[in-house]
């Protein structure tokens, strides 16, 4: 039964990115319909339209297997040496740069939702 209820909430996460995706070829907007999906979800859970316990076990299981989708996009850098030249290495410093302030923003922003719940959970 735990199956089916990931598979369903996998399904709901996938429905707000295809709606996403609908409304940027209908508006031409200059942003991913992912990131639009994703901002359509966020209303909809602070808006309380939508239960976190709706998405929670299927989001938390798209998490978990994140590496793999990462895999094929490390593999195909091997097959471009000159991105590993001078430019390269610029390159490499950017993405490292963004990945250190991704993972602290991110550790921030985890801290504070940790509050919240912990807060909630004592009233």
């Amino acid at each position: 039964m735990k199956v089916v209820r990931i598979v369903v909430q996998i399904a709901i996460l996938y429905v707000f990115y295809m709606v996403g995706t609908w409304i940027v070829e209908q508006t031409g907007l200059p942003l991913p319909g992912s990131i639009i999906g994703l901002i359509l979800l966020s209303i909809c859970l602070h808006m309380k339209w939508l239960n976190v316990k709706a998405i929670k076990e299927g989001a938390g299981f798209l998490i978990g297997v994140m590496t793999i989708f990462f895999i094929p996009a490390t593999v195909g850098i091997v097959e471009y040496p000159e991105l590993l030249s001078g430019a390269g290495a610029k390159l490499i410093i950017a993405v490292m740069v963004s990945t250190i302030f991704a993972i602290y923003t991110t550790g921030l922003f985890s801290q504070y939702i940790e509050r919240k719940t912990k807060k909630e959970e004592q009233l």
